[in-house]
């Protein structure tokens, strides 16, 4: 199975703190890497993970909140200076794509590479990337401005082929493909050996949900349903749910809720606000409505 891992790059909210820096991860998914968020410091985050800048294809923008786009210019600014050449596509709403025009007639020039915008419409769930090996599929999400999540989706891969009854039944590998396909073999002495005999289930597909800044949404676990594992901000405790619901932002039990609601694998809580000195209280609180919950931190790398 290859790797599927999220790395955390920022899991803070708007203010700025002494422990964690603004909102970004990097997902890393069939030897290629994405970003989701990029908000200010992202580069150096990049810089203290080891990931390598030339790997990143595309970045994926919630929305237009400073915390969650300010480190894109500068980011940007970066590949240029390190003699990038391949494009890098940006998936965000289409506001972003004037002001980011501008900022880089302003700070970019005579670069080697190509900066592709892609406007995403937050108020529909549709597949807004797709490859050979995944799709990504924007979630609608309710926040103080146009905002939306991601949902990283393999596809299906073809069975394992049995290499001891490959070799048994002496199949030439001209027909390997035909058999992860799905045929029988039919041995030289015409006995039909059943296709079952030959492979193994193939991996079940992984996903990945990113739930940026939303309130509590009773429905969206219908959008989400079974996914691997999901990022759902937590910004507040319960202590502070009238603050979640004026601005607009979730508790860890309503992120705790959404992930038992869809049947999600893991739940990873983050966006905190600057008031918790220490986050394990909202960690308490999900663990309350859904137990495995884990609080999101800088340089972590969760595998799924």
């Amino acid at each position: 199975m290859e790797p599927f891992k999220i790395h955390i790059l920022g899991c803070g909210s708007a203010l700025p703190t002494l422990h964690h820096y603004a909102s970004a991860q990097v997902v890393e998914m069939r030897g290629k890497q994405f970003m989701i968020d990029c908000g200010e410091g992202t580069q150096m985050q990049l810089r203290r993970s080891r990931i390598r800048f030339t790997k990143l294809s595309a970045v994926f923008i919630t929305h237009l909140h400073g915390d969650h786009c300010f480190g894109l210019i500068g980011m940007i600014s970066t590949f240029g200076l390190l003699g990038r050449t391949a494009k890098l596509d940006v998936y965000a709403p289409k506001e972003l794509e004037l002001m980011l025009q501008e900022q880089m007639r302003m700070f970019c020039h005579n670069f080697d590479y190509e900066v592709v915008f892609h406007a995403v419409d937050t108020c529909k769930q549709q597949v807004v990337y797709e490859d050979r090996s995944l799709t990504v599929e924007s979630i609608p999400l309710e926040h103080r401005m146009p905002c939306c999540g991601y949902l990283f989706k393999e596809k299906a891969t073809l069975p394992h082929i049995r290499r001891d009854m490959i070799d048994f039944y002496q199949i030439p590998v001209s027909q390997i493909n035909n058999i992860k396909a799905g045929s029988d073999w039919i041995t030289a002495e015409g006995e039909t050996v059943p296709n079952s005999k030959l492979v193994e289930a193939a991996d079940q597909p992984r996903s990945y949900a990113y739930c940026s800044d939303t309130r509590y949404i009773p429905t969206l676990h219908e959008r989400i349903r079974g996914v691997t594992a999901l990022y759902h901000e937590s910004t507040y405790g319960e202590d502070n749910l009238l603050m979640a619901e004026k601005y607009y932002h979730s508790t860890a039990r309503q992120a705790a809720l959404v992930a038992r609601d869809a049947g999600a694998g893991k739940l990873l809580l983050g966006h905190y606000s600057s008031r918790y000195e220490d986050e394990n209280v909202l960690l308490n609180e999900a663990k309350q409505v859904f137990e495995n919950s884990f609080l999101c931190d800088e340089q972590m790398v969760f595998e799924l």
